[in-house]
């Protein structure tokens, strides 16, 4: 092994003062290791260009291009990212598969004088580290599982319990949708599978696994990112807290939730559309009528009365083994204090 390179198991990012990952900016968007910085040494272009010529022209052609390119790259890296880097600056650099990038990279920051290590395997060794480590990781864990029906406050609630030092695990929030037909944020589109992947990982890892975790009962796709096997069969096999609201509260907080929907629309039209197997197409006009009349709170009552209590009544017993038996923790209003109130309650039954 080179005495300047260390492996995936062996490595302790945090340990770094900086981890750079030099591939492309597109491979960089995709996922990476959370908290390292894009410092291409050949940006999208030029990889294109130089992987055409390589298959088109001569391998010969294709390196003599990219070292220009990669020294050229690397030279402005020095000069912006790395120019007020002091002398006990380490560095961990990495591309996808600990070859050439990287290498080069690596070999200028040490020629410089910095302790610069590379990472062996490079992102394709991360990426199966963060697979197998996905496999086992949550199996440490004593996961509370909140479960209540849409609009019950869940997403909420766990910001309480975050606040009031409760340990929690927001995959709703890696995610960036809230789990539902509906759920889709209008400013935030979800990251790639591998990167949420990733930046669960990291979540996991910087648990307690000597206290209870909080976790919302998820499906096994929340939007389009698929919950991993370990994880979920975990969830699904922990004690369960229920919440419960009454369906006026309910609907005031998925009216304060939903804002975008009631603003566009054109999209909450077409997400509704995709029920159309399920309810038919009458019943999915009596909603877009309501909708387009601006009877908001009837509309998103019938929705919740019609479709969402009745899947979740289909899936939630079936799926989590302890929810018939669980203890009820009740959100008595949309305001803040109902789930301050809620949290507290909670933290004091929960196990350590």
């Amino acid at each position: 092994m080179n005495a300047n390179a260390i492996t995936v198991e062996a490595a302790d990012f945090s340990a770094f003062d900086t981890v750079i990952d030099t591939r492309s900016p597109a491979e960089y968007a995709e996922d990476h290791v959370p908290g390292a910085i894009s410092a291409p040494v050949l940006d999208d272009a030029e990889r294109a260009q130089v992987g055409t010529l390589y298959k088109q022209v001569s391998q010969f052609d294709a390196k003599k291009l990219g070292a220009a390119l990669l020294a050229k790259n690397v030279a402005h890296h020095v000069e912006t990212l790395f120019k007020d880097k002091a002398k006990d600056w380490r560095p961990l650099v990495y591309c996808w598969r600990g070859g050439k990038r990287s290498g080069a990279m690596a070999h200028v920051l040490r020629e410089i004088g910095w302790d610069a290590k590379t990472l062996e395997g490079g992102y394709k060794a991360y990426r199966r580290w963060v697979v197998a480590q996905l496999e086992e990781l949550p199996l440490r864990f004593k996961f509370l599982v909140i479960h209540g029906p849409t609009g019950s406050g869940k997403s909420r609630l766990l910001t309480a319990l975050a606040r009031a030092g409760g340990q929690v695990l927001d995959l709703e929030q890696l995610a960036a949708h809230r789990g539902s037909v509906l759920g889709g944020l209008p400013d935030r589109p979800q990251p790639s599978q591998k990167m949420f992947d990733s930046r669960l990982l990291a979540e996991l890892a910087a648990l307690d696994a000597s206290r209870s975790v909080f976790v919302e009962g998820e499906s096994k796709k929340i939007g389009e990112l698929q919950v991993p096997d370990a994880l979920m069969a975990t969830m699904r096999a922990s004690p369960c807290v229920r919440v419960e609201a009454s369906v006026e509260t309910r609907v005031s907080l998925l009216l304060d939730e939903y804002q975008h929907f009631l603003a566009d629309r054109p999209t909450l039209d077409a997400q509704l559309d995709c029920l159309v197997a399920l309810h038919g197409r009458e019943r999915i006009a009596e909603w877009k009528a309501l909708a387009a009349s601006g009877a908001w709170r009837e509309f998103v009552s019938r929705l919740l009365l019609e479709h969402y209590d009745p899947a979740y009544k289909r899936s939630s017993h079936k799926n989590f083994v302890h929810l018939s038996d669980a203890p009820q923790v009740r959100i008595a209003s949309p305001g803040e204090s109902s789930f301050v109130e809620a949290s507290e309650a909670l933290l004091e039954t929960a196990p350590a």
